[in-house]
């Protein structure tokens, strides 16, 4: 399908979500053929962390100067780990970051109603980088959902968020320089239909809650989880991405908008109008999400309205009262004659594939709670027993380490990928 873009984009807030490259340039960043300088590794000298023993690939662009504790390898290095000898002449030493000359781009990902996101790399240090470029009206200034964004995520250092490396002002435009990955969850689960190896969705949803618990702790809502918006590496790693309709949450009582949440992920407490949500929101969206990599296909999906997507969601987990959900009544959309009495169902008799696999079932009930109280929080959520089969280390990473620096963990391939290597007798390609 092509590579595809870092950052996944909500929908009509910046890409179209089809994720095709167009061929495009950059107008104002030189090219290629405009540089006759000697190839040379971009000098480190005054870099505040001891980097001179290890490639300078392997390092992002901000974490390079402001983050003194090592990372592991970025899945950004656009050569993947092959001799850097070739194709440095683009480099220059000395270049400033925050500066539009600093960056190359490849070729154009999308476009959308505020934004442009283009794949670039950086002259700085070889990273391949998304650049997602916002035009600047006059008469409106910077959208508030890029200066949102861009507050929220340079606060945000985890190896399952991801990585602003750097922020381009000019008068005309903003850009955002993240880290690049290779594709989306979205966009992995459409190569592989039918459902994903549990082995994989274990390691994916154990990475996704950690992302959560993570934000979750800085007081952070997400808001927008859907599959577009969680990036896959080329490893394996997964990412939050596209915060745009991220919220800081310092103030409990503090009300927000219930016009968030792609509908099919959006839980029935914000479908019936509720404003005072915390991080049981984004459960509710990781739960969808779950059973979607499980199944092969979206928990509540085919829905053209908020009334249809309640009746199917009372249609599986039952339709609410207030001995089973305190409140409910209260809630500015609640209607009784909306309500069609459904009794709760098992969920592994829904969705069977959740039956099979050990642990799946109960911890899905315990993130799709109709009532928001009841839903586990992410931190809980990863000392579920469905996660007890993974080794321990992977519990006492720090935030910047990836779980696949524990030995022996790595992504599985698929079903399709092994189907379809021993059919072509090649060499098995995770996508």
């Amino acid at each position: 399908m092509g590579e595809v873009l870092c950052i996944s984009v909500a929908c009509g807030a910046c890409c179209g979500g089809t994720g095709r490259a167009i061929s495009a340039s950059c107008p104002g960043t030189p090219s290629v053929s405009e540089e006759n300088h000697t190839p040379e590794l971009t000098d480190f000298s005054d870099v505040p962390c001891p980097v001179r023993a290890l490639p300078p690939q392997w390092y992002h662009t901000v974490q390079v100067r402001r983050i003194r504790s090592l990372r592991a390898r970025s899945n950004s290095d656009p050569l993947q780990g092959k001799n850097l000898g070739q194709g440095l002449q683009w480099q220059r030493k000395g270049l400033p970051f925050g500066n539009a000359s600093s960056y190359l781009n490849l070729e154009k990902l999308g476009e959308g109603s505020y934004a442009t996101v283009y794949k670039g790399i950086s002259r700085i240090n070889g990273q391949l980088v998304a650049l997602k470029v916002i035009s600047m009206k006059a008469e409106e200034g910077v959208p508030f959902t890029a200066i949102r964004e861009a507050s929220l995520l340079k606060g945000l250092k985890h190896a399952n968020v991801v990585l602003l490396h750097d922020i381009i002002q000019t008068k005309e435009t903003l850009t955002f320089v993240f880290e690049y990955v290779h594709t989306d969850l979205s966009q992995y689960m459409a190569q592989h239909p039918g459902g994903l190896l549990p082995y994989n969705v274990r390691l994916f949803m154990f990475q996704l809650l950690r992302g959560l618990a993570y934000i979750h702790h800085q007081h952070i809502l997400h808001r927008d989880l859907k599959p577009q918006n969680l990036l896959i590496s080329y490893l394996g790693e997964l990412k939050l991405a596209d915060f745009g309709l991220a919220r800081a949450k310092s103030i409990p009582s503090q009300t927000y908008s219930s016009e968030v949440v792609t509908l099919w992920y959006r839980p029935p407490d914000v479908l019936l109008g509720a404003t005072d949500y915390s991080a049981d929101l984004d459960i509710w969206g990781a739960g969808c999400i779950f059973i979607e990599m499980l199944q092969g296909y979206p928990a509540f999906s085919g829905v053209t309205d908020v009334f249809e997507q309640l009746e199917k969601i009372w249609s599986v987990i039952g339709t609410p009262t207030e001995d089973s959900w305190p409140g409910v009544s209260l809630l500015p959309h609640y209607k009784t004659e909306w309500l069609t009495l459904y009794e709760s169902q098992p969920f592994g008799s829904i969705w069977d594939r959740l039956a099979r696999v050990m642990g799946a079932e109960n911890l899905a009930q315990k993130m799709l709670k109709g009532c928001p109280r009841e839903r586990i929080s992410a931190e809980d959520a990863l000392l579920h027993k469905f996660f007890s089969t993974l080794p321990c280390q992977i519990h006492q990473l720090t935030d910047v380490r990836s779980i696949f620096t524990v030995p022996g963990l790595s992504l599985k391939p698929e079903m399709r990928d092994l189907f379809f290597s021993h059919q072509k007798g090649s060499h098995h390609k995770p996508w």
